[in-house]
């Protein structure tokens, strides 16, 4: 099957929907240079139903990021910039009085996407942070003692600015729990820069996807497929103690204060197993819980002041505990 296909609207075996989401590396380069990684994570999150914390300095092509995506999927994309007046109702929505009707009806927020660009969550205060914790958990928004469930695929892609705290509300432990990767958006190569300049020099505009050439190369089903083949994807006991042995190694580092969680534990063995299948096998090895085990687990420990005082960062911390523990042979 050619990649290119436009596979949206097709349920399809298997193999087309890992096809399907392997297009979206080279769709989204289109419009987006040198971010592999990141695009591998978000579709990982997708898979995962998990959402993902963006973290790079502005400027890195975070926002067109995630546009991309949602254009190469074909599914409804939403952006709210957060500031420190921004209320919760902004983001759920809330009940408007009718006064043709004089009833009250709810009109909803902007969460009602499938995917949700919180820009710079960090700028507002943790009460309307909060506000994002219920559609990220239960996958619903409950406004006056009624849920309401939100569409299906939903992921929250939320960004913040890892060198300017002025002015800033750290994200509590609580919610950063909630978020299944962190992924760090570095800044370019020498030569992917001059691609960027290059590619904005020919009149490339980032507000104009369609004119990139981006298009739907995947859709819901395609997703939904891919889910339904990743939940088959076998995992052995040891690869499940292994998981087992590199989160409880966290909690006994003297570099960390805090260590990763049950929950953080559940995280890493789901993100090792979607990437397993998108990787082309029915089975989890060592290898795939290694290549997820920073995103995963990098933002749910917590660094001693004296060992930040030092240097130490969380990803040395994880890849020195990946160097000790026992690899299942």
């Amino acid at each position: 099957m050619d990649p290119t296909t436009d596979n949206a609207g097709q349920t399809g075996d298997q193999g087309t929907a890992r096809a399907a989401l392997e297009a979206l590396r080279a769709e989204i380069a289109k419009a987006v240079v040198g971010q592999d990684p990141a695009v591998t994570g978000l579709v990982v999150a997708l898979l995962c139903r998990g959402h993902v914390l963006l973290e790079g300095v502005p400027g890195v092509a975070k926002t067109l990021l995630v546009r991309a995506l949602a254009s190469a999927l074909e599914l409804d994309t939403k952006r709210v910039q957060f500031t420190p007046d921004l209320m919760p109702s902004d983001v759920t929505g809330s009940l408007v009085y009718d006064t043709r009707t004089a009833e009250f009806s709810f009109q909803p927020g902007p969460v009602f996407t499938n995917l949700l660009l919180a820009d710079e969550i960090n700028r507002t205060p943790p009460k309307t942070q909060s506000s994002l914790l219920e559609a990220m958990e239960e996958r619903q928004v409950t406004v006056d003692g009624t849920p309401r469930p939100l569409p299906d695929p939903f992921l929250v892609a939320a960004t913040q600015n890892p060198v300017e705290y002025e002015g800033t509300y750290p994200l509590p432990e609580a919610q950063l729990d909630r978020f299944l990767l962190k992924l760090t958006i570095p800044l370019p190569s020498r030569q992917d820069e001059i691609d960027v300049l290059t590619r904005h020099a020919e009149g490339f505009n980032p507000r104009d996807l369609k004119a990139a050439g981006v298009r739907p190369v995947a859709g819901p089903a395609d997703l939904e497929a891919a889910r339904a083949a990743v939940a088959k994807t076998t995992i052995s006991p040891e690869i499940t103690a292994y998981v087992v042995d590199i989160c409880r190694a966290t909690r006994e580092s003297p570099s960390l204060t805090l260590g990763v969680s049950p929950r953080g534990a559940t995280a890493l063995l789901a993100t090792a197993r979607a990437w397993a299948w998108l990787t082309g096998r029915d089975y989890v090895i060592p290898d795939d819980v290694k290549a997820l085990a920073l995103p995963t687990l990098r933002h749910r420990v917590q660094l001693r002041p004296e060992a930040e005082m030092e240097g130490v960062t969380a990803d040395s911390v994880i890849n020195a505990i990946l160097a000790h523990v026992p690899v299942p042979r």
